[in-house]
């Protein structure tokens, strides 16, 4: 007679799911760590684990500074995979980022261990989970077209042509308003009707333990500060130097990545020191923020969120993600 295991909630191993853990959190909020320290534990009780990388900059092997990528002496041993594994010529759209996520976690399951997604990178998690609108190509005419107006006339196109899309969107922001505009012209359909056509995700194929950081936020940009002068003290010039020297087009994702911008400036001459960091300290902080109310606010409800100043409880955590 065939016998088969359990899993903590009573599931029959041969019949459940398998487990996908992510710990999703801003820029600094100790999301590798605890990546890590969840791996250990798994090895531990005689379970492997890899993590994932779900960051859009620690993709691109130029950035291992700028991005914080984890050193081989921080990953502690622990396989980690996505880290580094795309060149800064070439753009690493969430759809290329979730096929790749989907054939290791896919390895991972297959090896028996447990795969630890981590990052902050929103765009990338739900289109992992959820799939991805199938939007046909945009004709190159009407993409020049409307990629050449001023945002505001932009904005008051769209809410002519998609008034849905334009009522959820900020008036100012020129990406998402042009990329609207952009759809519904090129396909006559708007941005909604595809989306609601979403392939791809595996969100219900996976038992999903998620776990949300939420620090305290005076700690966590202070900590962005900090991080920000120590890059700039280990290398980030150099690296910033590699990428100039690569005459690659700025209009790249690795070229407008934080710090990018505000290293050329002071390489060129146009900031000092002291005004480079500010900026790109600035500039952290401002993403930390965005990606704080991204998860904040754009996530299921019953997701677990981890609130903490200082350090995070790991055991606690762990326990999360494995409930």
């Amino acid at each position: 007679m065939s016998t088969c295991n359990s899993f903590e909630d009573g599931t029959p191993e041969r019949e459940a799911k398998p487990r996908l853990a992510l710990i999703a959190g801003p820029t600094a909020s100790g999301k590798s760590d605890l990546a890590v320290a969840v791996a250990q534990m798994e090895r531990a009780a005689g379970r492997e684990a890899v993590v994932i990388n779900a960051d859009s900059a620690q993709v691109y092997a130029d950035l291992r500074v700028l991005s914080a990528r984890p050193s081989d002496e921080e990953m502690q041993g622990i396989p980690h995979r996505l880290f580094g594994a795309w060149d800064g010529a070439v753009a690493c759209s969430a759809a290329d980022w979730a096929a790749a996520a989907r054939a290791e976690i896919a390895s991972a399951h297959a090896a028996g261990a447990l795969p630890i997604l981590v990052g902050g990178t929103g765009l990338y998690i739900r289109t992992l989970l959820d799939g991805i609108a199938p939007v046909p190509s945009i004709d190159p005419d009407v993409r020049g077209a409307v990629r050449a107006l001023p945002v505001a006339e932009a904005y008051a196109a769209l809410r002519q042509e998609d008034p849905e899309r334009a009522a959820a969107l900020n008036p100012a922001d020129a990406t998402r308003v042009a990329r609207a505009l952009e759809v519904v012209r090129s396909t006559g359909h708007p941005l909604a009707h595809w989306q609601a056509e979403r392939t791809g995700g595996i969100g219900d194929a996976v038992a999903l333990r998620p776990l949300i950081l939420l620090p305290e936020r005076a700690w966590l940009y202070a900590r962005c500060d900090l991080r920000f002068e120590r890059m700039w003290e280990a290398g980030a010039l150099g690296e910033v130097e590699a990428l100039l020297a690569r005459g690659l087009d700025p209009d790249l994702p690795v070229m407008r990545a934080i710090g990018v911008p505000e290293i050329a400036a002071f390489l060129a001459g146009e900031m000092t020191r002291e005004a480079a960091i500010s900026a790109g300290q600035q500039a952290t902080r401002r993403y930390a923020k965005r990606q704080y109310t991204w998860l904040r606010h754009q996530n299921p409800g019953d997701w677990p969120r981890i609130v903490y100043e200082n350090s995070i409880d790991t055991a606690h955590a762990a326990s999360l993600l494995r409930s």
